[in-house]
């Protein structure tokens, strides 16, 4: 009962701590990690984060999933420098770029990223990659401003058709998602993600796990699908990651994101044909392959890859035959290009 008595002291104590807490780890993330890139105003108050490596050839700009920050480009991006210029960055809300500006929809993201660009100094023509969520947004780009689109490339592009409000029976799902952000924002302000983060992909995992164990089955069952996912990236990333899943600002911008997934598939789910572009999409060999109809409905001018090998990330399961794709759609596109450097797409994989 004695114990008891201290609690309206402790738990104080225990929260101001924790604020202190994530706040200098805050501060030591940013010191350490955003001179990898660099921060572009794009008007608002806002910013976003680039990271550009290469200088030859054309321009390849990459789009990330839905909770996906530039990190996960890392290993292609290098490769592809080889032979161009790669360019990743951060949407707003996620990664090191300022809070949300507006809805997170693929018109208000692709206007977004062209104001970025043309305040970076990078000029178009651009082949744009985008995986997952990010498909959404390259396409929107491309059907948007088609005189800057030299060529797409989808990697396992969101299907508009599989999601609210299309599909009402993922909206379970898509709450969920939105309410667990919603409580991970709160955990963030008092550092306990920053915990959680930093001992799965830093330290020896055991707070971590931990407090999987505490969530149950469903706990364990995240923890395994992030490390799995995670550990496909290199080791230097980890650490990124683990500030990124630490901030508050991460878990709203997620909220942001989730949030809009409706309007998203309203916006994109007739969407009119990519007419004049280029379009490869490779899609998991664990999914349903799109149909000939399907095809049509994203470009006149697209073909499908099959990645045998891949689950949704195939740049992290197959990251060679992405990089082969991006080169078979600057080849494709006649855009210029050095004669060194990584193999072409493999024909007979193609549908």
């Amino acid at each position: 009962m004695r114990h008891l008595l201290w609690l309206p002291i402790l738990l104080p104590m225990l929260l101001v701590a924790g604020v202190v807490y994530q706040w200098l780890g805050a501060l030591r993330d940013r010191r350490r990690f955003l001179p990898w890139g660099r921060l572009i105003d794009i008007g608002g108050g806002r910013r976003l984060y680039l990271s550009q490596k290469g200088s030859d050839g054309p321009t390849v700009i990459f789009e990330s999933g839905i909770a996906a920050t530039s990190q996960n480009w890392l290993p292609v991006q290098e490769a592809v420098s080889g032979f161009a210029r790669a360019v990743v960055y951060d949407r707003g809300g996620l990664g090191w770029s300022s809070a949300c500006g507006s809805e997170r929809i693929p018109s208000n993201i692709a206007r977004e990223l062209r104001v970025m660009l043309r305040q970076a100094g990078i000029e178009p023509p651009y082949l744009l990659v985008g995986h997952s969520f990010g498909g959404l947004v390259v396409r929107r780009y491309a059907a948007d401003y088609p005189d800057e689109v030299a060529g797409v490339v989808l990697v396992d592009a969101m299907r508009s058709e599989e999601w609210p409000p299309v599909n009402e029976e993922r909206r379970a799902h898509l709450d969920r998602g939105i309410r667990l952000s919603a409580i991970g924002a709160t955990l963030a302000r008092f550092g306990v993600a920053r915990l959680v983060a930093t001992s799965m992909l830093c330290r020896s995992g055991r707070i971590s796990g931990a407090a999987s164990r505490a969530g149950g089955a469903g706990g364990l069952h995240v923890l395994d699908r992030i490390t799995c996912e995670v550990g496909k990236m290199p080791r230097k990333v980890w650490p990124v990651v683990a500030a990124h899943w630490s901030s508050p600002y991460f878990y709203r911008g997620l909220v942001a994101h989730l949030q809009a997934v409706p309007a998203s598939v309203r916006e994109m789910h007739h969407a009119a044909p990519i007419d004049d572009t280029p379009v490869l999409l490779l899609t998991p060999g664990r999914s349903e392959p799109l149909s000939m109809e399907a095809l049509r409905r994203i470009g006149l001018h697209t073909r499908q890859v099959i990645a045998a090998k891949s689950g949704h990330w195939i740049h992290l399961d197959e990251p060679d035959l992405v990089i082969d794709a991006i080169r078979s759609m600057v080849e494709d596109s006649r855009l210029p290009i050095p004669a060194d450097a990584v193999p072409t797409l493999r024909r007979d994989a193609c549908l």
